[in-house]
Formats: C-alpha cells, structure tokens, sequence
C-alpha cells in the first residue's frame, strides 16, 4: 500500500579530520586525553589570542570537496557563528556564512536491495568550521552534576549539507554509508563514529495531499544519533510521529515552529528539545582575525588529478570489466582498496574473476574476520591464491581440497604445490572414480531404486561413502557418476 504522505529528509555530517593540531592553533587533536589538557589561549578565546588557520584542514577539506564534485570559489572567507552553550568558551564558533569554500555538489547512491533506484544526492555545500567542547553529564558514580571537557574545542570540522533529496531511511543510510566510504578512500578522516569523528543531524518533515492541496509539517532536526542504524530508526520514528501528530491535533501546519528533537536510543523516540534557530539568531559577521582563503583554478585541477580511484568508480570497473555482480562488487569495495588490490591481482593471474571473487569475499574474509587482521597481514600472497585456483582449474588439486590447501599455505606460509604434497594429494583417474562408483552402487541397492524413482538427491549418501574411502576424490564428479551409472542399471 502507498504511503500516506511522502518522507523529506536532508542530512548534515560533521567530519572531524585528520590532522594532528586543531585549525586555529596547534593543540593536539588526540582523542582520549585527560580532560582539560589540550587547550590554550587560543582555542578557549582569551582576550588577546589570535587564530591561525591549519593548512592541512583545509586542504583536506578542499580534497573532499572536490571529490564530491563540488565547485570550488576562488575566494571563500571566514564567519563568527554567535551562540552560547556552556562548551563554546568563547561565546561564537568560527564557521563559514555566505561564502562557503565548495557548494554544489553530488554524491551517488544504490541499494543492493533494491529498496529504491539509483540516485544522485544533491550536496549543498561542504564548508570547513571549528568544533565546540563537550558538556559530560552525570558520569561521575554519585554526582547529579555536569562538567565541560574543552579538549574538543577548536577541532576541525568539514560540515557536509545535502540537499532534501532522500525519501526514506534506506536512501539516507545509503547516503552516509557511501559518503563514509568516500571519506575513508581519500584518507581525510577515520570516521570513528565511537570517537566523535563523524556526526549525523538529520532535517526530517513530510509532505502530505489534503483536500486544501499540498502541506508540508514543519522541519524537525533530529540530534545525539551516534551509529547510522540509529539515524535509520530516528528518522522511522520522527515520519511516523509528525504524521501521527497530524492526524490526532488537526493543527495548522503553518503555526507550529521548526523543532530540534534529541533521539533517545534505548527508548527508540525523539525528544523535543528547543525551537530550532533560523540563520539570523546567529548573528554571523567576517572574523576580523583572519585573512580569506583563495584556491586557483590551478590548485583545484591538481587536487582533482592526485584523487585515488573513487569507490563509485572502481564499483563501476569491477562491474563492467570483470563481470561481477552489484552484490560482490559492493562487498569488495566496502572492504577498502588493499582489499580490491589483492582480488584484482588474483583475477589477473588466474584469469578467472569469478572464482577470485568466491574466494576472497568468501574464505579470505571470513580468515581476515576470524582472525581479526588485515589482508595486508595474511600470509597467501595474491600470486600464491591465483595458483591454488589454477590448481583446481588444471585438476592438480581437487576441488574439495582446496580449502584444506588454502589453510594449510596460510598456517605453513608455503606455495600450492608444497601443500599438494604435504597433504598426499593423488589424482584420481577416471577408471578408478567409476570403479568406486560402480561398487557404491552396487553395495546400496535401495539408492539405486531412489535415484530410479526420480529422487536424484538420494545419491548424496554415495558421496560422504566415497570420501571415505578416498579423501581426494571429487564430490562433484562422484554425484555426476553414480546418477549416470544409476540410471543405466
């Protein structure tokens, strides 16, 4: 059944970057420390302190800018943001108003699901700004009180807008699913959501058909979402509550201002929190302190030309070039370039890009998980993999062996061929197969009738019995026989 009305939904992502000094001075960025120590005059705003913005933040940010396809000004300037809340020492944020450094831009989104279609996200701006402290409340066993921890302060952030193009809770994780790969790619951040580097507000209202035409509820910012399934069941929860709310009050859409609601994870709702401020509350004006910042066209070519092979792009090639599914593709890129790398490589050695696919999105990850390493750390090389397939390929090494083969050149770091021979792998000819074949057959009268009868999978008894009585026979081979010779008797 159609919906009822349709879910609008516009995110902002707060990502903290990678650089090892705050973008106003040089504290340290280093997360974990004791509360209070990395702070100084300049990032608490003591009279007299001046700013001196990190070079690297904006580059950085100019990185991710041009990597979301972002048109980049020649000139872009800096803006103090006025607001007071108990960590923002000195009563404004420098942020970017009018003149943000990129704007314009796009991020594709798909769904392995088919939960929705393809979709190109509209960026509205990614512009670079300061972070405020944290405000740490009743954390303290026997306290009701809270305490302000300014080590955060002055970090840097790239504020990433989109457009409200998303229609549902599986467009927006989608959205920040493939923005967070994106980011990971092109090394701007870690995007540890546990450690703060990557922060979700999600805009959520609904329009609605009435019988006095289109209405729209008004916007609502949801905050404190701390993992993307927790932005999915915040935004489920706020589209069912707004319409609810609709339904129940017959309020008139225009009175009701927009909202912050905080999300309350263990309860699964949202929380009205404030009205929510408009542009001019902020009172943005220049910072006096600080000289614009320009970028030749120049600069923005060179940064285009040094961008890695994007994940949108290399999940294109993997497609078109090697044939795979969107499903592996996806479960590929998803694991990060070393991990594309080391499959490319045993596609290109084995000649064979589906097997290689199989094995590494199915045994080598499951090893790389289980054992909690990097591909970077697993000791078959992408040539040594490519033998093992060539092996079963050439029928060197039974198919059924191949695992025992693979774990044993992981636990003895050796080649195919050593673990062929230490494992006393003997080629079974065909003679012999149907020989054995023919004496199962003959030994299990009442599967012969089965199988006779129609009932095919009767013959999978043949096959546990033949690995028996010879481990190096091929299951494969062994099934295909005995129906053959069944069928004949």
């Amino acid at each position: 059944m159609d919906s009822p009305y349709t879910t609008v939904i516009g995110l902002e992502v707060h990502v903290q970057l990678a650089t090892n000094s705050k973008l106003f001075c040089g504290c340290s960025t280093q997360f974990g420390a004791e509360p209070n120590t990395q702070t100084c005059p300049v990032c608490i705003g003591l009279p007299g302190s001046l700013p001196v913005m990190n070079r690297l933040a904006y580059e950085l940010s100019l990185k991710t800018a041009v990597a979301l396809n972002c048109e980049i000004p020649e000139f872009t300037k800096w803006d103090r943001k006025q607001y007071f809340y108990p960590d923002l020492p000195k009563g404004y944020q420098i942020s970017q108003f009018d003149l943000p450094m990129s704007s314009g831009g796009f991020l594709e989104i798909h769904d392995t699901k088919d939960q929705f279609e393809p979709k190109r996200i509209r960026i509205t701006r990614a512009h670079l700004e300061e972070d405020a402290g944290k405000s740490v409340h009743d954390e303290v066993a026997g306290k009701a009180d809270s305490e302000i921890d300014l080590n955060r302060t002055g970090t840097p952030l790239l504020e990433i807008v989109s457009e409200p193009d998303m229609r549902s809770s599986a467009e927006a994780r989608a959205f920040l699913d493939e923005l967070k790969l994106l980011l990971l790619y092109i090394g701007v951040s870690d995007c540890n959501m546990q450690e703060g580097s990557l922060r979700v507000d999600a805009n959520v209202n609904l329009h609605l058909e009435t019988d006095e035409g289109k209405i729209a509820t008004p916007i609502v910012e949801i905050k404190n979402m701390n993992s993307f399934r927790a932005v999915e069941r915040a935004l489920d929860y706020e589209a069912a509550r707004q319409y609810r709310v609709w339904q129940e009050t017959g309020q008139k859409i225009g009175e009701s201002p927009k909202q912050t609601r905080g999300w309350d994870d263990a309860e699964g709702i949202t929380l009205g929190q404030r009205s929510k401020e408009e542009s001019s509350d902020y009172r943005y004006f220049p910072d006096p302190d600080l000289a614009p910042v320009t970028a030749s066209p120049e600069r923005v070519h060179e940064v285009k030309a040094g961008l890695c092979e994007l994940p949108a792009s290399l999940r294109s090639r993997l497609l078109s070039e090697h044939g795979l599914s969107l499903y592996d593709a996806d479960v590929l890129v998803n694991q990060g370039r070393a991990v594309v790398d080391y499959f490319l490589e045993v596609a290109k050695q084995s000649g064979d890009s589906k097997s290689a696919c199989n094995w590494v999105t199915q045994e080598i990850l499951r090893i790389l998980k289980d054992r909690e390493i990097s591909i970077g750390d697993f000791s078959v090389s992408a040539t040594h993999l490519a033998d093992l397939l060539l092996a079963v390929k050439e029928e060197k090494l039974p198919k059924s062996r191949a695992k025992d083969a693979l774990e044993l050149m992981d636990a003895k770091n050796i080649e195919v061929a050593e673990a062929i021979e230490q494992l006393g792998i003997e080629q079974v000819d065909e003679s012999a197969l149907m020989t054995l074949c023919q004496e199962l057959l003959d030994a299990n009268p009442k599967i012969v009738a089965d199988v006779q009868a129609g009932k095919q999978q009767a013959v999978g008894a043949l096959i546990g019995q033949a690995k028996k009585k010879n481990p190096n026979v091929d299951p494969g081979q062994v099934r295909k026989i005995c129906l053959e010779l069944a069928q004949k008797d």
